[in-house]
């Protein structure tokens, strides 16, 4: 009776801070069980009783949880950070001294560019419900995203911060192509490129991995044709960005003095700050897409820290043992490999998955950048397609391989079409035999290599006819830092 009675007082006085977002004046009155059970949804991060279409008594533990609210501000705050200031000191210490402020000045201006496609109509293409492909029009210019949750996503987590939390993956991905490019590609191409690359690759893919009735949801759409999962971003975020990025850098050809100059960084200092500052962020990028401070969320925080430790170590230990000497790029490097690969995996793999995918982070992106790039010969400035393409296409194999239901009950033997008694013990590498979880993040694999190539060739085909793509080679010569933004990031008396 006590604790019934504790509830209750808790009920009461929560309720009244969210008056101005509840739901509509009930037909009758929730019972106390009812009560009770509201609350045990949320602490549970389940639906309401309320939530029910069928339900027909409005709840007292109404709109969003604060928690969870609390939970995915902070995580969109670590995203955000990311980019600004984490990609953009990682790429601008990787470039020389006179393109430095070039980096930053490119993903502040994505970072603008992508805020008002997502506000004007990315968030509706995604995250409304449409066709398998692309979402509709509900949602543009954010009509009715408010502080309700929206329930295809989540039951407590006001809709407008969840919009916000997405935002940031939708800036940080177009800012990684620009690793690929650097140094050579006018400014106004970059956000022309992007700004129709949004539309072409990455809403379609986004809405097709990870909308309510997207083609590659094999989580929450039961028509989906490709059963596939990718918990944070492995094929939505770093294949869609990598497979372009090498795209776009064949496209625009070598830097002037390509493997006959020294274009070695020029500070490994603030590649190391933003090594550091991504890591940090992409806690957020990770955990927060569990969209709930609950149990999937603690798992993908543990498994992003040991995957890239290992990741980073590996990776170190390989240029010890081959070249005599383990660098800071090197570290620096196998932690961004380590952030990429288990990406996909973090909310479904447990501690030993995530350190055999630390290990495979730290070796497969390693030999692709330092010999697939020497053999293929591409002019791939900062590895975002070794890092990126290579690591986001391991991750994604890799999550078929190792998820298992012991960490995410949501993946319900029936979303893979497993029939056997003891489906729910089974993990993707039991899977291979007869089931095929495996085989399914190859189809999506296959799709998103599809859309980021041909999309990305067509752009910057259309892109590179109307207003060019490179730099003059005068320009190039000086620097992009003097000629395109009118400052230097260094001034030497």
């Amino acid at each position: 009776m006590v604790r019934v009675s504790l509830l209750t007082a808790i009920i009461a006085i929560s309720s009244p801070l969210y008056a101005q977002i509840t739901a509509p004046s009930p037909t009758a009155l929730p019972s106390l069980e009812q009560r009770v059970a509201d609350l045990e949804a949320y602490v549970n991060n389940s639906a309401r009783g309320a939530d029910a279409a069928s339900a027909r008594v409005a709840s007292n533990v109404a709109g969003p949880g604060p928690a969870h609210n609390g939970w995915m501000m902070t995580c969109a705050a670590l995203v955000l950070f990311m980019t600004l200031p984490g990609l953009a000191l990682f790429y601008g210490g990787l470039v020389r001294a006179k393109n430095v402020l070039s980096v930053l000045a490119q993903c502040l201006g994505i970072a603008g560019l992508v805020t008002i496609l997502w506000w004007a109509a990315g968030y509706s293409l995604v995250f409304s419900r449409g066709s398998p492909f692309l979402g509709g029009l509900r949602f543009t210019f954010f009509h009715n995203v408010d502080s309700n949750p929206n329930g295809d996503y989540s039951y407590w987590v006001s809709q407008n911060v969840f919009a916000m939390y997405q935002l940031m993956f939708a800036i940080i991905t177009p800012a990684l192509i620009i690793g690929a490019v650097a140094e050579r590609m006018k400014f106004a191409a970059v956000l022309v490129f992007v700004g129709i690359w949004m539309f072409a690759v990455y809403f379609p893919i986004a809405h097709m991995v990870w909308g309510i009735d997207g083609w590659m949801n094999g989580v929450w759409n039961p028509a989906a044709k490709i059963t596939a999962i990718d918990f944070a971003g492995g094929t939505v975020v770093h294949m869609s960005s990598g497979w372009s990025a090498l795209v776009l850098c064949i496209l625009l050809g070598h830097r002037l003095g390509f493997r006959k100059e020294v274009m070695a960084p020029h500070s490994m200092v603030l590649c190391m700050v933003g090594t550091g500052l991504l890591w940090v962020g992409w806690y957020g990028f990770n955990a927060g897409s569990a969209l709930a401070p609950d149990g999937i969320a603690a798992n993908a925080f543990m498994t992003t820290t040991l995957a890239t430790a290992v990741a980073s170590f590996t990776w170190a230990m390989l240029e010890y043992a081959l070249r005599g000497k383990a660098s800071v790029l090197g570290f620096c490097s196998g932690a961004v490999g380590g952030l990429v690969v288990i990406t996909p995996a973090c909310g479904y793999v447990t501690a030993t998955g995530a350190v055999i995918i630390g290990i495979a982070a730290g070796v497969v992106p390693f030999f692709a950048c330092t010999k697939l790039k020497s053999w293929l010969g591409y002019d791939d400035a900062l590895d975002t397609f070794g890092i990126h393409a290579i690591g986001g296409t391991l991750g994604a194999f890799l999550t078929g391989v190792f998820a298992t239901a012991s960490v995410n009950p949501n993946l319900a033997p029936k979303t893979f079409g497993v029939a056997t008694a003891n489906a729910a013990t089974l993990n993707g590498l039991a899977r291979i035999v007869g089931h095929t979880l495996w085989i399914e993040q190859l189809k999506a694999i296959a799709v998103t290599i599809m859309f980021a190539v041909v999309g990305s060739a067509i752009i910057g085909a259309i892109v590179r006819g109307l207003i060019g793509l490179r730099i003059a080679p005068e320009i190039e010569r000086q620097g992009l830092d003097i000629n395109q933004h009118g400052e230097e990031g260094y001034i030497t008396s």
